[in-house]
């Protein structure tokens, strides 16, 4: 990362800069200018604590190498093992740190909005696509996350078109990242009287979700329209132009949201979905121009991207980016994806 009394130069500077009033008025300034001042504080706060165990692992080898105490020998070898443990641990987390500011990919920690939408296969594809919000929403709730439906498209036979929504925690994002991408499913649907297997997909897309600072929208690229919700809601949502369609005009991009009882709240929930979008756009395109190197064999998250295959009748869950399998579907499907999440988190940092 560099030496430190230059870090903290570089520190003091940026804590000068973020005190000029005039970056009130420049958010899109003011916020790399905070994460530059929280990755430099983080830097230096790990150099200082590994400076201060490499004294005493000095201070240690000394006593042994002196071999002047017996008992003062065997204290200080015990306690090397330690300090060179902790001493690996805070430079691999240095190094995560450097890793993170180099490539200008920062590991996006914060809320996600995820949209569920059911692709070939009709009907079994809308339930399937049903049984995926289930699966998500019942794990965020396992990790006492919020979730928040910003918009949702029914069909029949309680399936699903299509769904957005939102979950509200710090850890959202990174760790369901890994679920974009297009879902298999394989099973004998209950209406399928000839017992034949039927194969649908779903695709899945994942976005981290923006403060307003990250992703500014002009008003004269936001075409806004209203029209009269249909959803449930009784006759007063039905009643009203509650509903809100935004198109941002300059990428295409059109978000309807008729889910809340307010219009204000709908034309929120919808601006919500399109930073997202307009910010995943972004980091895609800074991801594309950084390295092929840094692509994992977890991908890219792409749309198009087939990830994972759940094969009902033989009760077996594949993820093809990682080509591992897990059984007990019904049970994974009811939420408990903390396996698969961890093993795909695990490859990809290695």
């Amino acid at each position: 990362m560099g030496d430190l009394n230059q870090i903290k130069k570089e520190y003091e500077e940026t804590t000068q800069k973020l005190g000029d009033p005039e970056l009130i008025s420049s958010p899109e300034k003011l916020e790399e200018l905070s994460k530059k001042y929280r990755t430099l504080k983080k830097t230096i706060e790990k150099l200082e604590e590994i400076d201060e165990i490499k004294k005493v692992i000095s201070e240690n080898e000394e006593i042994v190498r002196a071999r002047e105490d017996s008992d003062l020998v065997t204290l200080a070898e015990q306690e090397l093992t330690g300090l060179f443990s902790k001493k690996e641990s805070l430079e691999k987390e240095l190094k995560e740190i450097s890793s993170d500011e180099k490539n200008g990919e920062k590991a996006l920690n914060g809320p996600a909005i995820i949209e569920i939408r059911g692709g070939t296969g009709g009907d079994e594809a809308a339930l399937f696509a049903a049984e995926l919000f289930r699966m998500y929403t019942k794990y965020a709730q396992k990790n006492g996350w919020k979730t928040n439906v910003l918009s949702l498209h029914s069909s029949d036979l309680d399936g699903i078109k299509e769904v957005i929504f939102e979950i509200n925690d710090k850890n959202a994002f990174s760790k369901l990242q890994f679920e974009s991408g297009v879902h298999r499913i394989q099973r004998i649907p209950e209406t399928e009287k000839s017992g034949r297997i039927h194969t649908s997909t779903v695709t899945v897309a994942v976005l981290p979700k923006p403060t307003q600072t990250q992703m500014i929208l002009n008003p004269q690229d936001l075409k806004i329209d209203t029209f009269r919700s249909s959803g449930p809601g009784g006759q007063l949502v039905n009643k009203r132009e509650s509903a809100v369609r935004i198109t941002h005009l300059p990428t295409g991009i059109v978000v309807a949201s008729q889910q809340a009882r307010t219009q204000a709240e709908n034309r929120e929930y919808a601006l919500s979905v399109i930073r997202a979008k307009l910010l995943a756009a972004k980091i895609e395109e800074e991801n594309a121009k950084i390295s092929k190197t840094r692509k994992t064999q977890i991908g890219t998250g792409e749309r198009s991207e087939k990830i994972r295959t759940y094969n009902f009748p033989q009760d077996r869950i594949t993820d093809h980016r990682i080509k591992k399998n897990w059984h007990h579907i019904e049970k994974i499907i009811d939420g408990n994806i903390e396996e698969i999440i961890e093993e795909l988190e695990k490859q990809n940092n290695q």
